[in-house]
């Protein structure tokens, strides 16, 4: 991604709830290209750029987005939970794993029939129908899901965890992806 004059700098494994902060606009925003290339699914065969632009959307659902689910449900919630004043976002940690599992339903049904497409050039209406139901239920999951962590969760984590413990989310994180800190 080009860096441009003014733009918010990404986070880093130092600032482990910026940067999971910062993957929720990746997801954003490559939802937005499976969304729009969703809406001409079984129209035309796909162009050149269309083929890349949804090989790197599903690419990136598939690869990057479970590290993200694992940073939160392995390393971050777990530390919440035990916090001492975990009672406060207990129930809202219930609900955004159930948000997770939810999503991963529908990403597995976006990945198959986006992997179709990628290999025919075309979808048959009805998986292109399919394809369009399980973004729109994933557009409105991770609008909330995504609005709750940012402005809930993560400020809560920030004050309520030690720095000892969101530096240990940080070099999780950074493990999880094969990086030192």
């Amino acid at each position: 991604m080009p860096v441009q004059i003014g733009q918010k700098q990404e986070s880093d494994f130092s600032n482990p709830l910026g940067l999971l902060s910062d993957c929720h606009r990746r997801i954003e925003s490559f939802l937005s290209v499976l969304l729009k290339l969703g809406d001409r699914a079984n129209r035309d065969p796909l162009q050149p750029e269309e083929h890349s632009a949804l090989d790197a959307a599903l690419s990136y659902f598939r690869n990057s987005a479970p590290k993200h689910t694992a940073d939160e449900e392995v390393s971050l919630f777990p530390r919440l939970r035990t916090s001492g004043e975990a009672a406060t976002v207990l129930d809202c940690l219930t609900r955004l794993e159930g948000d997770h599992k939810t999503a991963e339903r529908d990403h597995q049904t976006v990945d198959e029939l986006g992997n179709r497409w990628l290999n025919r050039g075309t979808l048959d209406p009805p998986d292109a129908r399919s394809m369009r139901d399980a973004l729109a239920r994933l557009a409105e999951l991770y609008a909330k899901h995504i609005a709750i962590e940012d402005q809930e969760l993560f400020p809560a984590a920030g004050r309520i965890l030690a720095a000892s413990d969101l530096a240990a989310v940080g070099q999780e994180m950074a493990e999880r992806r094969g990086l030192k800190k």
